[in-house]
């Protein structure tokens, strides 16, 4: 049997982690010839690439010939950014441009995941127009990212994300996800940091924004430059973790609201919301109401299954 094969072509950068399998996944259902990259966990699903080996990475692009390339991967963790420069702008930095010289190559349109911690957090909401000021390492190593992009390749986009939830390998795959262990075990107090305001994202979302992203750019050349998307929930982790508590049915008074800014890791900026008007206003855009989603990707690690069996039977 010939198998229909999409004539539009995708490629998606670190398609191992938690926001590459959602754009993944998004892309393929959508009627889109979809290859994934990544690199320790890449096989069998997806092609084992390393993006600090530029002849990989042209041989790949070269062969595929993607119109689309959404480039997820990143060093994103803040502290290990700070331990470790470096490799994060090897990774950050220099692939990213690498990869866009690349897509130039090919004429294929560049989406380059960016950060909220861009910005210092200092006077929210910030639109893509604002002067970011980066607080840690983490956000100057995006930052400066996204200006090597743009540098080599002037018809990229450069989405900025803030914190991400969703499908979960492990709880530790997302800041907001990990606080579970500490929600279900309620017989010793959590410390939970209330001061830094968060919008916590599903991944789902942000994978739908970088496929209509893409799709409209294929009608439309001029759909390039800097954009924002975020969720409109504002939550501390303290709140977010009250809210996981409560979609589970799950006692919160075991959780400590802490008020002063945290003074051990990376500086994190206090507000960094992101104004998400200009998509919105071409008509893109997914929103998953925190609950709902969070309820979603956490239910498989969820300890007390008689609790399960109530909800879901």
């Amino acid at each position: 049997e010939d198998v229909d094969v999409p004539s539009r072509r995708v490629l998606i950068t670190g398609a191992t982690g938690l926001l590459g399998r959602a754009v993944f996944k998004e892309f393929n259902e959508n009627n889109w010839n979809t290859v994934g990259c990544g690199y320790r966990r890449a096989q069998p699903r997806f092609e084992h690439v390393n993006l600090l080996d530029s002849i990989a990475v042209h041989d790949i692009i070269h062969d595929f010939q993607p119109h689309v390339i959404v480039h997820c991967a990143a060093e994103r963790r803040p502290d290990v950014v700070e331990g470790q420069p470096d490799a994060a702008s090897q990774l950050n930095v220099a692939a990213s441009a690498n990869l866009a010289k690349e897509a130039a190559g090919v004429g294929a349109f560049l989406i380059y995941i960016s950060t909220d911690y861009v910005f210092d957090g200092t006077s929210p909401p910030y639109k893509e127009t604002d002067v970011p000021n980066p607080l840690n390492l983490y956000g100057k190593t995006k930052l400066e990212g996204e200006k090597a992009v743009l540098e080599n390749n002037e018809d990229t986009a450069v989405l900025r994300i803030p914190v991400l939830y969703g499908e979960v390998e492990r709880l530790e795959e997302s800041a907001v996800t990990v606080m579970f262990d500490k929600v279900q075990f309620s017989n010793k107090s959590a410390n939970m940091d209330h001061w830094q305001q968060r919008f916590p994202t599903n991944v789902k979302d942000v994978a739908a924004v970088c496929r209509q992203l893409a799709e409209k750019r294929m009608l439309d050349p001029s759909i390039k430059g800097t954009f924002h998307w975020s969720g409109n929930e504002q939550m501390t982790k303290y709140e977010m973790a009250c809210a996981i508590a409560d979609a589970f049915n799950l006692p919160s008074s075991h959780l400590r609201p802490i008020t002063d800014s945290p003074v051990v890791g990376a500086l994190r900026p206090r507000n960094a919301q992101l104004d998400c008007s200009k998509l919105e206003m071409l008509g893109i855009g997914q929103r998953t109401p925190f609950r709902a989603g969070i309820r979603e990707s956490l239910w498989p690690f969820l300890v007390d299954k008689r609790w399960r069996q109530t909800v879901f039977h």
